[in-house]
């Protein structure tokens, strides 16, 4: 599947006007709350690979929690719909997590048991969500590791987290990830930790996976490097709202958003740019979000009307972005 094609085709996950919130106490006994999502909405199409994509604390794992039904207090869902397939997504129930949709996250040897050896670990996530025997599950775990391309699978059952690499610890958790055969994987910074030889033979195998399988496949990462070479369409966020989002090629080519191209300023190619241009500076205080565009005390467009919530405006086929300046007016 090409990147003009996707948009013709029904999302597999879609996620509309996602509101996330925490409530903390403070010493002063005070409750404070920081606004995490702020209206998020993207979706995920089959054969696609999508990137979510912004700078620590953008909301970009949150989002994945969300999905998958692992957020916890004081962490709530206070707004938003999300479906998967066409059906809605319960995160109370976490009816899709595991079985229709799978997660891959990221610091491999802290992801898996250090109690429990690769193979146990494997034949266990399956018979928690299939009638399936021991046997059978350990047949379809060595059929898992063969196909994320390692080369003794066999060893790799037997062996304990701590005995084999960060590369193959990354290898066995995508095995974990399709052993159940779902029809999306979330890669949460899939390669942390990873040398850059072993992270793209990792992102190498995801894709192939996309396209073997049909699989759809959203990679949450901070580098758009990844996105540029392994992705279709990508999502921009920034305080936890979707800032720009739309094809690969159109994006790059014609970043509409002051925080996109500050993103593709910083890139190392780019460095040699100004910090304005790039965008210096912190996040916001999500307990405090400024009315109107979260990113205008960075940016060097703002103006009185990014005082106000920026409309959502299309700047080509199959890409938008909210700014007031997207347009093209001055």
């Amino acid at each position: 599947m090409t990147i003009d094609t996707p948009a013709r085709v029904a999302p597999l996950l879609a996620i509309e006007n996602l509101h996330v919130e925490f409530a903390l106490r403070g010493l002063d006994n005070r409750v404070r709350v920081a606004r995490a999502l702020n209206g998020v909405s993207l979706s995920v199409r089959p054969g696609e690979v999508a990137g979510l994509v912004g700078e620590t604390g953008a909301g970009k794992s949150l989002t994945a929690l969300a999905v998958l039904g692992l957020l916890r207090a004081p962490a709530r869902i206070t707004a938003g719909t999300m479906h998967f397939a066409g059906t809605p997504i319960d995160p109370a129930r976490a009816n899709v997590r595991g079985r229709d949709i799978a997660l891959v996250p990221q610091s491999p040897h802290t992801s898996l048991d250090p109690l429990c050896r690769i193979g146990d670990q494997l034949v266990r996530m399956q018979r928690e969500h299939q009638r399936i025997t021991a046997d059978e599950a350990r047949r379809r775990a060595r059929d898992a590791l063969a196909e994320v391309r390692i080369p003794d699978p066999d060893r790799i059952l037997r062996a304990w987290p701590h005995e084999v690499s960060g590369g193959m610890a990354q290898r066995a958790l995508i095995a974990m990830a399709i052993v159940n055969q779902p029809r999306l994987i979330i890669a949460d910074e899939p390669t942390t930790g990873l040398d850059v030889t072993v992270q793209a033979d990792v992102l190498d195998t995801l894709r192939a996976l996309v396209r073997t399988r049909g699989l759809a496949l959203l990679v949450i990462t901070h580098d758009l490097g990844i996105v540029a070479h392994y992705c279709d369409h990508v999502s921009v966020m920034f305080a936890g709202r979707i800032v720009e989002q739309g094809s690969v090629r159109a994006v790059f080519a014609q970043p509409a958003h002051p925080y996109t191209r500050a993103l593709i300023g910083a890139t190392p190619k780019r460095m040699h740019q100004s910090a304005a241009t790039v965008g210096a500076g912190a996040p916001p205080d999500l307990y405090a979000l400024p009315a109107g565009c979260a990113y205008r005390d960075r940016c060097p467009r703002a103006a009185p009307r990014c005082e106000q919530d920026p409309p959502d405006v299309p700047v080509g086929p199959l890409h938008s972005a909210q700014c007031h300046f997207a347009g093209g007016d001055t």
